[in-house]
């Protein structure tokens, strides 16, 4: 099948529609003007740098080069989790508790789906590595910053009744259990829910891309339930894990809350 090609001006057109929908919404004061237009524009130009970087680096395709994309990739996603919270973890805890549970998730469940389930030549062949990392980041990140806000909210909106277990000789793990249990739920529904739709709803995004492109609709549905379930995978591990560390934080050695580590975000 011929792939279709798209040029500039056909993309222009598809924007000129954000630019109505940009005018719409000021007409109807939705305060979302300004909002929608610079997401639009970063839209095109992350992706239009992006693209040049990843054709360079796949015309290269050493792994130190993969290995530093990799790592700025983590990085822009640790900021975005810090970012989305209401309340946060004071100084380096902040950043440092979700990007390690990205780390250890994203990086761990795209390693083994490449060296054992895909198999591509060598391992971290870039067309296969940077996709698929990629996915998995920005799944897990979203996972994580939901359920990061989620508990760090709850945790000072009920600071008075997690207090009053510690005093009745709860440990801290007992008395954060339906909190910690309800932050990551938070984190975890929303992929539950799409993998519930997929197919039926939806076609996601993976899937619809490959078959855009040419390939065989079988194909591409073997590649969307893999990368689904690796997704999901790692975004539960990740949740679990940011918010294990997380609750842990709010905690001194003596078991007392600690409320000062938490700041409110001005946005």
């Amino acid at each position: 099948m011929e792939v279709i090609d798209l040029a500039w001006w056909k993309l222009a057109l598809a924007a000129l529609l954000i630019v109505a929908l940009a005018g719409v919404s000021l007409y109807a004061r939705l305060g979302v003007t300004r909002s929608l237009l610079v997401a639009a524009a970063r839209t095109g130009i992350q992706l239009a740098l992006i693209g040049l970087v990843l054709e360079a680096l796949f015309a290269s395709a050493e792994l130190y080069w993969i290995a530093l994309l990799s790592l700025v990739m983590l990085l822009v996603a640790g900021r975005e989790v810090m970012a989305r919270q209401k309340r946060r973890l004071y100084g380096v805890w902040a950043f440092g508790v979700g990007t390690g549970a990205m780390f250890v998730s994203s990086f761990a469940v795209t390693i083994l789906a490449l060296t054992v389930i895909i198999g591509p030549s060598p391992w971290y062949t870039p067309q296969y590595a940077i996709p698929l990392l990629g996915m998995m980041l920005g799944n897990t990140m979203t996972g994580v910053a939901l359920s990061l806000d989620r508990l760090n909210d709850s945790v000072w909106s009920q600071r008075a009744v997690i207090e009053n277990r510690l005093m009745l000789g709860q440990s801290w793990r007992e008395a954060m259990e339906g909190i910690r249990v309800e932050a990551m739920r938070s984190g975890m529904m929303p992929l539950i829910n799409a993998m519930a739709a997929a197919g039926i709803v939806s076609l996601p995004g993976m899937m619809t891309g490959q078959i855009l492109a040419g390939s065989p609709p079988a194909v591409a549905v073997k590649y969307q339930i893999l990368v689904m379930l690796l997704i999901t995978v790692g975004t539960g591990f990740g949740t679990l894990m940011a918010v294990s560390w997380g609750s842990r934080r709010l905690f001194d050695d003596r078991e007392r809350l600690r409320l000062d580590r938490l700041i409110k975000t001005e946005h």
